[in-house]
């Protein structure tokens, strides 16, 4: 193809290496084929509400490589009003003449995504979220960063849950997926990982708490995902958040209301930490800056070939191309075998 207008949007929440990602797909298109990259404002909305700017392949954009966040900011929609917006957004589309968009984003983006893809809006996505729960790629850009600031805490928290012979209680993110929580849980050799995945008995936590410091272990670090849960026979029920307006579960707070629980029955003092949104700012880790600058340059080529309603995706060290209807069908869990990996450090 000959020269081309891109249109680029980040959406959902916001991930270390996106503007890499925005970097990569702008050096990648106007460098090599002369394209005008021209970006959507606060993700899905600036479609809607046709608020964009131009990205330039100038040094402002060649020092986004190592900045977190979004140049573009970046927002939640709720999936019905993109549904009936679609016809708007293909009109925005056309009225600025992109000939293709590349947005990035995770499972909410990337279905949206798929919808327009359907309409016949040419369309190429790259995949984004800390959570790691985008399926057909083997990990997603942003993990890692969030991964290493979980371990690098709950390394620290070692040392002040010894000095004080205490339990504590590391809240990470995962929604529906227990990715960041297990790798952390392993990389800081926490005692007990409890992800969404698996529900959970308190008994068999308080037992577990008891034997090690009744064989003379000094403390006790357990890594939480946000939505883990009890099994429905263990005596010990969430408070019910409800859901938000994008239909997300709202979270109570699990560590917190387990640890109570756990001080509770056994009598042994608990602290709890939530790492909350720490793990998504800042600059994204050398790997991370790769993996969002291989997948933008790919993502460019693949709009230069014509290779529509694809995802850019990690197989390997290799990047390819899956269906964007593929990789939204469900999303990405951790797998049996992985938590049993898990399993043998617990205790």
């Amino acid at each position: 193809m000959g020269r081309m207008r891109i249109g680029v949007l980040t959406g959902g929440g916001d991930c270390p290496g996106l503007n890499a990602v925005i970097r990569a797909v702008v050096r990648t298109a106007n460098g090599r084929y002369g394209d005008t990259i021209v970006g959507f404002q606060d993700g899905w909305r600036g479609l809607l509400e046709d608020r964009r700017m131009w990205i330039h392949n100038d040094d402002r954009t060649d020092r986004l490589l190592a900045k977190g966040g979004t140049m573009l900011g970046t927002a939640r929609t709720n999936p019905e009003v993109l549904r009936a917006g679609i016809d708007t957004i293909k009109q925005t589309l056309h009225t600025n003449g992109v000939d293709a968009l590349i947005p990035i984003g995770g499972e909410g983006t990337l279905t949206a995504a798929s919808w327009l893809s359907d309409e016949g809006v040419p369309v190429v996505g790259v995949p984004k979220t800390i959570d790691n729960d985008i399926d057909c790629t083997d990990v997603t850009f942003g993990h890692d960063t969030a991964l290493t600031v979980a371990t690098e805490a709950i390394d620290r928290l070692h040392t002040t849950a010894e000095s004080h012979q205490r339990v504590m209680m590391v809240e990470v993110m995962g929604r529906h997926a227990g990715w960041i929580a297990m790798n952390a849980g392993m990389a800081a050799g926490a005692h007990l990982t409890l992800v969404p995945e698996v529900p959970f008995q308190v008994d068999q936590i308080c037992a577990m708490i008891k034997k090690r410091f009744k064989r003379g272990d000094k403390s006790f670090i357990c890594v939480v995902a946000e939505g883990s849960h009890p099994a429905p026979d263990s005596g010990f029920a969430l408070r019910q958040g409800g859901v938000d307006e994008f239909g997300h579960e709202r979270f109570t707070g699990v560590a917190q209301q387990l640890g109570a629980e756990i001080e509770r029955r056994i009598g042994k003092e608990v602290r709890t930490t939530v790492l909350g949104h720490v793990q998504r700012g800042g600059s994204p880790t050398a790997y991370d800056r790769v993996l969002a600058t291989r997948f933008g340059v790919h993502a460019a080529e693949a709009v230069h070939a014509g290779r529509f309603g694809q995802m850019v995706s990690l197989r390997g060290t290799d990047i390819s191309l899956v269906p964007l209807a593929e990789a939204t069908r469900q999303l990405k869990h951790v797998p049996p075998d992985r938590y049993r990996e898990a399993e043998a450090f617990f205790g």
